[in-house]
């Protein structure tokens, strides 16, 4: 079996393993530099102050909901779920693969449309559903979140959110964890993160996958100059990148920081310190990588057969 290969900088070819090695190892070093740094930086008296002076979070408006809500509970999973199969699907298209299998959808029921529905891979027929599901979920989300006052605990209200979360960051990266409750209140850098990923990522994401994908009014010149194609790939990769590394450091820091009550916040609404939040964090993670291996062209085939013709 020929073992793939990716290009390096010369032009020449090596097996990618090796480059996954490559950057596991940078981005190893980069991180004890950075923890070196930081604790250097803590044996410093202004810095020392500076905490002192701002611990990393800040105040909330009057008013603000104390607690997780049990829809954000719901949420939280399926947020999580739609975005394995995000990122699983947009690997595969990113990987320029001829599909196995494809779809046509039926022009005879459901939406119709004047011209000819146009043909697709059926990895991108699943990541064109997940998507909508994924932004359904987004708003439904966010109406939540205006709606029970909740975006008072991911909006800054206030500037001095940015020292404190510079503050919070330093602590992070020490490895001497900054005090938080995250029942009542985030810090600083977990509150920046989360306005990111809510208003900023997810819109993105959106956007430019709306653009990329087959549903983009291919004929409307004016809209495709105002928003070139070439500008939403070179933006759409970096943002799934970003929830990747944001992934990957939530779930460090919810294990690392508390993880039996962070669980119990996060996946049972309650302030609590039990067994049963790790239980279902664990069947959701079941869940997530049972969707991620049963995704395959074999069984997608089945489902899309039941808006379309599918042959492969």
């Amino acid at each position: 079996m020929q073992q793939k290969t990716t290009p390096d900088a010369t032009g020449s070819r090596r097996p990618r393993w090796r480059a996954v090695l490559l950057w596991s190892l940078v981005a190893l070093a980069a991180l004890v530099v950075v923890v070196l740094v930081a604790r250097w930086l803590r044996t410093l008296p202004a810095i020392e102050e500076f905490i002192a002076a701002y611990p990393g979070t800040s105040a909330l408006p009057e008013g603000a909901p104390v607690g997780i809500p049990a829809w954000l509970a719901w949420q939280h999973f399926l947020n999580a779920f739609f975005l394995v199969l995000l990122v699983k699907t947009g690997l595969v298209l990113r990987a320029k693969q001829r599909p196995k299998v494809f779809w046509r959808r039926d022009n005879t029921r459901g939406i119709r449309t004047k011209g000819a529905p146009r043909r697709i891979g059926i990895d991108l027929w699943l990541h064109l559903w997940v998507d909508a599901l994924w932004m359904l979920n987004g708003v439904l989300y966010v109406v939540l979140l205006f709606a029970t006052g909740a975006w008072m605990r991911i909006v800054p209200t206030s500037w001095d959110i940015v020292p404190n979360a510079i503050s919070a960051g330093i602590q992070y990266a020490s490895l001497d964890w900054p005090v938080h409750d995250g029942w009542a209140t985030y810090n600083g850098l977990q509150l920046l993160s989360y306005f990111a990923t809510v208003f900023i990522a997810a819109p993105l994401a959106f956007v430019t996958g709306l653009r990329l994908s087959s549903v983009w009014p291919q004929q409307a010149s004016g809209l495709n100059r105002a928003f070139p194609e070439r500008l939403a790939r070179a933006v759409h990769y970096p943002v799934m990148l970003y929830f990747l590394v944001f992934t990957a450091v939530h779930v460090t820091l919810v294990l690392a920081t508390g993880i039996l009550r962070n669980l119990d916040h996060m996946y049972l609404a309650r302030d609590t310190e039990t067994w049963l939040g790790l239980v279902v964090f664990a069947l959701s993670v079941v869940v997530m990588v049972a969707a991620w291996v049963l995704a395959r062209p074999a069984l997608l085939k089945r489902i899309a057969a039941r808006s379309g013709q599918t042959w492969g």
